[in-house]
């Protein structure tokens, strides 16, 4: 069992997404087997070292994309990380496009959410004490700052802000349901594993940063979309999203002092 004290806490974990299911980037020193109130997480997490930082690396369906988003233990995933110390999650993730200036291959940091998902457990608090947590500001802006920096020092496509709507899966959407999330509700990316991850990232004071992978255009764009011509996309892009995480993590700070994802309790409890 893995303990905190050893070494020092896991300061930041990354979420594999879909196309990024195993560790290639850092040295691994241990795999852990979590335990939570809330079940096993997707599967063990891999910790080890990125020069100075210790990394946590957890895939978010499971080594092979065992587990469809409904699935998804979210509550485990995120208690498991912090239970481990990390402060700082970094999440990518694959989503379709409902603007055609959000183009496949592009990368986006949003800054929004909306949420469509119908059957998720979206708190660590159901019963003993409440607490209405504040999702004005849904992602760390620090991190946000930061990542934003980076992929443009990069010279990488990428967009810095925009609404990603959350949906239930594992389908993908009708028509009619595309254009009412592009045209009514005016969001601009679309995916199924957003909620409840960063939600209960933030009850967890824990800071979230979204890197979003636009993989096609949902079908608002009369071009139906197929899980193969997803996954050919994501096997393209995938060294470019570990470039960013790579680059990301030296320049990420070792306080928290210009965001407060770290005190998100202090007045949410009741």
């Amino acid at each position: 069992m893995y303990k905190k004290e050893d070494n020092g806490a896991v300061e930041i974990a990354i979420i594999g997404g879909t196309g990024i299911y195993d560790n290639d980037l850092f040295r691994e020193e241990k795999t852990i087997k979590s335990h939570t109130p809330y079940g096993p997480p997707s599967d063990s997490i891999t910790v080890g070292m990125f020069g100075e930082r210790k990394i946590a690396f957890l895939p978010r369906h499971g080594k092979g994309h065992r587990i469809p988003p409904h699935m998804i233990n979210y509550r485990a995933n995120i208690w498991a990380l912090k239970d481990l110390g990390v402060r700082r999650i970094i999440a990518p993730s694959a989503v379709g496009s409902l603007n055609y200036s959000y183009a496949p291959g592009e990368i986006m940091l949003p800054d929004q959410f909306i949420d469509f998902t119908k059957n998720r457990n979206y708190s660590f608090f159901d019963g003993s004490q409440a607490c209405h947590i504040s999702m004005a500001d849904p992602f760390c802006n620090d991190l946000r700052r930061t990542a934003n920096k980076c992929i443009n020092d990069l010279g990488i496509k990428f967009h810095d802000k925009g609404t990603y709507v959350c949906i239930e899966g594992p389908r993908f959407s009708t028509r009619s349901e595309s254009k009412m999330f592009r045209d009514i509700y005016h969001a601009d990316i679309i995916g199924m594993t957003l909620i409840p991850e960063c939600i209960l990232a933030r009850e967890s004071e824990i800071c979230y940063l979204s890197i979003s992978t636009i993989t096609d255009y949902d079908v608002w764009a009369e071009q139906p979309v197929s899980s193969k011509d997803v996954i050919e996309i994501l096997q393209k892009n995938a060294d470019t999203t570990r470039t960013i995480i790579s680059k990301l993590i030296p320049l990420i700070s070792n306080d928290r002092n210009d965001c407060s994802c770290g005190s998100a309790l202090d007045e949410a409890l009741l």
